[in-house]
């Protein structure tokens, strides 16, 4: 039986305020155990919330940055359940009139474009953090997180294999990060992804039971957790067990590699949704909807193009480079200083990129500043050092941002470009070497690499290499 896989997501993402949704108390990243609350966040009785205003306004940029319209009447609603890390046994959401409706992300995913609709954007506040302590019977709450801003990212299920969600994935973060809506940490958790993922027999229009994993915040594991789902399905389809497939929520279990059961599927009237009766209708006027558009910069799709066109780069390399909103500005910061579109891409794309995820870095964390990797460019173009050279100097910049020419002086890496001293060094390799001359004119043109290879090693490297190359063949020629 040939089946199709059909996956939804369920993108949270914290908004960039310095504050909560509901109160005044910050949003850092990184305080000491419930040291950001108040009696509001903490949900005191008595105590009333008021919205912050930047929420809405950084919502709206999010559904007009993924083409959604916007509900200029919504409201705000209580989500009834119990659990630990929300003090008030319900969370302020959005239910039947949520903010942004009816939008769509396109990219592309293994040469093909990909449409994903996005049903819905909500505005809500988080819950706190449970830390489950090891061989201990208790767990211990964090409230920290507790009333910090989100919105909820919900699409149609229009994605087809794992590898499209995570591509999916990474398409929102660069929008979201682009229109600064969300820092978009994952390791800091601010933004999270519900999965749901359902098989059905290929061509039927009917959906398959539902299964949504729950909280999965890296895009290699939405994928593996995506993948594994789908195989476990799969294999009851094939079987004839798909009957056993039950609508319930799963975690994935990174260490195991496998989804597991946690609980099942509750429905939205298992939440008892009301309005909620503290909180004002919200009402936004189309022109500060227009405003805020307005004020959208270049979005990834855009910049890509961009990109493509203007710097000669391909699609796959463009892609790569405008994945971080930091990482493109770099690159074009250091082509607008006179860089060479391609050449820049190279350093970027192989030495720089390898060398931030060796040192388990983000593109944030770059110390190379545009004005000396640019130096370092025109030093190299000159011939004053060597390629190798170069990227053993650009390898010291990326740990110190010392200036090109300091390093260069510090390490005696100057190229050798005399002519009198390159002849010196070829002189005595061929003298060294006669059974390659007598290769070379026996028609084995490889000698000239051996003896540009020995030219090297006699000069550590420093010897400007079209120039012995040159010299080497002027001189082969007439013996």
């Amino acid at each position: 039986m040939l089946l199709e896989t059909v996956i939804g997501l369920e993108i949270h993402a914290e908004l960039k305020t310095n504050t909560k949704i509901f109160c005044s108390c910050s949003t850092e990243f990184g305080a000491k155990p419930n040291e950001n609350t108040c009696p509001i966040c903490l949900g005191i009785p008595g105590t009333l919330p008021v919205l912050n205003e930047e929420v809405v306004n950084l919502a709206v940029k999010a559904g007009r940055a993924v083409n959604c319209e916007i509900n200029n009447y919504n409201k705000m609603d209580r989500k009834n359940y119990f659990y630990p890390d929300l003090t008030k046994n319900y969370q302020t959401s959005q239910y039947d009139l949520p903010m942004c409706v009816n939008g769509k992300v396109t990219f592309n995913y293994e040469g093909k474009e990909v449409s994903v609709r996005i049903n819905r954007i909500h505005i809500e506040e988080d819950a706190g953090k449970l830390v489950h302590l090891e061989d201990e019977p208790v767990s211990l709450i964090d409230y920290n997180r507790a009333g910090v801003p989100l919105v909820e990212i919900v699409t149609e299920p229009d994605l087809r294999s794992p590898g499209e969600a995570a591509a999916f994935m990474r398409e929102l973060k660069g929008i979201l990060e682009y229109a600064e809506i969300s820092d978009c940490r994952m390791e800091q958790g601010s933004i999270r992804c519900d999965a749901n993922i359902s098989i059905r027999p290929y061509g039927s229009e009917e959906y398959g039971t539902k299964v949504e994993i729950k909280n999965i915040n890296s895009f290699r594991e939405v994928q593996k957790a995506l993948e594994k789902e789908e195989k476990r399905q799969k294999e009851l389809y094939q079987f004839g067990e798909e009957y056993k497939i039950k609508q319930e929520t799963r975690r994935w279990d990174a260490s195991k590699a496998k989804t597991l059961p946690m609980r099942s599927k509750e429905e939205a009237h298992d939440y008892r949704y009301f309005p909620e009766p503290d909180l004002t209708p919200i009402i936004i006027p189309q022109e500060k909807v227009d405003e805020l558009e307005k004020s959208l910069p270049e979005m990834p799709i855009e910049k890509r193009a961009r990109f493509v066109s203007e710097y000669g780069l391909s699609e796959k390399d463009a892609s790569i480079i405008i994945s971080s909103k930091t990482l493109a500005k770099f690159y074009e910061e250091v082509v607008g200083l006179g860089g060479n579109p391609k050449t820049v891409s190279n350093y970027i794309l192989g030495d720089l990129l390898r060398m931030l995820n060796a040192n388990n870095m983000e593109p944030e964390d770059i110390k190379i500043s545009p004005k000396n990797f640019v130096s370092l460019l025109k030093i190299i173009e000159s011939g004053k050092i060597s390629n190798t050279a170069g990227k053993e100097v650009f390898k010291e910049m990326f740990e110190t941002d010392k200036d090109p020419e300091v390093i260069i002086e510090e390490k005696g890496l100057s190229q050798i470009s005399c002519s009198d001293e390159i002849e010196k060094l070829v002189d005595k390799v061929l003298s060294d070497n006669p059974k390659s001359i007598e290769d070379f004119k026996a028609g084995k043109t490889q000698a000239v690499g051996y003896l540009m290879g020995q030219v090297m090693k006699a000069s550590k490297g420093k010897a400007n290499p079209p120039v012995a190359k040159q010299m080497i063949e002027e001189k082969l020629s007439k013996m």
